[in-house]
């Protein structure tokens, strides 16, 4: 399986400090309606950090089974533990999931030796295609492109990077230094054009949860060579690309946003917070100014 097109980030609607499942299977219902090509529950979007080991579970496999192969199911099952994230993905394996996205270790800041042997060993423990997840800004450390190269080469089952970096110039190196094969998304929404002009052939994206068809047709136009129409679809939308990611810390705008409109509670797990009613208040007029709230 190939990593190519258009993924949402999942959101995990809670109602009274449970899975709301209803909720999360019409978010699923809502994303294949509008031609999403996967979605990934349970990363950084999904709040995994709040989630213990069980749930973890329960929403990858909720997923696989709402999903019903409709579209790819990429299980966040990445830790800054080896054995954790073996655990994790492969369970997320015999639930169904086909894929996982696995986040470069965070708090403990390994060499970048030890994030290939981490990465390797994951790899070597499960069946499913990974994806690997670059995001310093909360990891504290990169993977780096030297690595990226020697995990591509020495790891048949790695073949894809998120890229959340907020860099340009590392999507070049990550094109001049992988596969052919090897594919690159973009890990923000506000940089999707940018980083596909340079060789990325995807998103996974927060804000598809409140508009995937709005990511869907970005990502289409890029991938059909039509920079120009991309152009007038990422100007049009990246007030809202860029308010779902600056009014407060990413999942809370989407979550709220998504609740705004009445698909979910807006309960969030501490440490997240709700947004004062400043923020809510931006966010509603945000909202109201894209025809997404009466």
């Amino acid at each position: 399986m190939t990593f190519r097109g258009t993924y949402t980030a999942l959101i995990t609607p809670f109602r009274d400090d449970r899975i709301d499942t209803a909720a999360f299977k019409a978010l699923i219902d809502r994303q294949v309606a509008a031609g999403i090509t996967g979605i990934v529950p349970v990363g950084t979007t999904g709040e995994s950090p709040t989630l213990d080991m069980d749930e973890h579970i329960e929403v990858i496999r909720l997923a696989a089974e709402y999903a019903a192969g409709r579209c790819q199911v990429v299980a966040g099952t990445g830790a800054n533990s080896t054995k954790e994230a073996i655990e994790l993905t492969q369970a997320a394996e015999k639930v169904g999931a086909t894929g996982t996205l696995q986040v470069c270790p965070y708090y403990n800041k390994p060499s970048q030796e030890g994030v290939y042997r981490h990465f390797r060993t994951v790899a070597e423990n499960t069946g499913l295609p990974v994806m690997l997840y670059s995001v310093p800004g909360r990891s504290g450390i990169e993977i780096g492109v030297e690595t990226t190269a020697r995990l591509a080469a020495d790891c048949k089952n790695i073949v894809s990077i998120k890229e959340a970096g907020g860099s340009v110039e590392r999507v070049n190196q990550l094109f001049q230094a992988v596969p052919a094969d090897f594919s690159i998304l973009s890990g923000d929404d506000p940089l999707t054009l940018p980083f596909m002009s340079c060789g990325a052939v995807g998103l996974v994206s927060v804000t598809s949860n409140l508009v995937p068809e709005v990511l869907v047709k970005l990502v289409q136009l890029c991938l059909d060579g039509d920079f120009t129409g991309a152009l007038a679809q990422q100007k049009q939308f990246y007030p809202l690309f860029r308010g779902l990611m600056s009014l407060d810390v990413n999942p809370v705008p989407i979550k709220t946003a998504v609740a705004l409109q009445g698909h979910c509670t807006e309960e969030l797990r501490l440490p997240l917070a709700p947004m004062t009613d400043a923020a809510k208040a931006q966010l509603a007029a945000l909202l109201r100014e894209f025809g997404l709230l009466s």
